[in-house]
């Protein structure tokens, strides 16, 4: 699938997000942490729990990078786009309901993360396929 500027912009920018997030929580999942005002102690087991999701986070991301570079995995790389960020916010709004309200930080982690989802949503929803795509129908 050929990307359009405005599709690779919007792949971009979930993925280096993702690539970025995810290779923080896995090299320094404390100081990741701590950032959102959450002290961890230094119990192996958790930190084994945390950095694990960031190596997954971070894989994902760069799948999406790989879709701006190889127009085979486009459609990969979007569905693990939207998979982080509609996951991601999703389990966030559950805890919402079930936990209560989180601290600023974690809110605004969420409101950035239903950005990205929705400039994804917005940039592949059907009918914006490149120029290039559109003719090979």
């Amino acid at each position: 699938m050929a990307l359009s500027l405005f599709q690779k912009i919007a792949l971009a920018i979930a993925g280096v997000t993702a690539l970025l997030i995810g290779c923080f929580i896995l090299t320094a999942p404390q100081a990741f942490y701590a950032s959102y005002g959450i002290a961890l102690p230094t119990d192996p087991s958790l930190l084994s729990e945390l950095r694990a999701p960031g190596a997954g986070l971070a894989a994902l991301g760069a799948i999406m990078l790989a879709g701006l570079v190889r127009a085979a995995w486009s459609e990969i790389s979007l569905v693990a786009a939207l998979t982080v960020f509609l996951g991601f916010p999703a389990g966030r709004l559950v805890s919402l309901a079930v936990d209560g309200m989180p601290s600023g930080s974690v809110l605004g982690a969420l409101a950035i993360e239903i950005a990205i989802a929705a400039l994804c949503l917005l940039a592949f929803r059907s009918g914006r396929a490149a120029p290039a795509a559109v003719a090979t129908r």
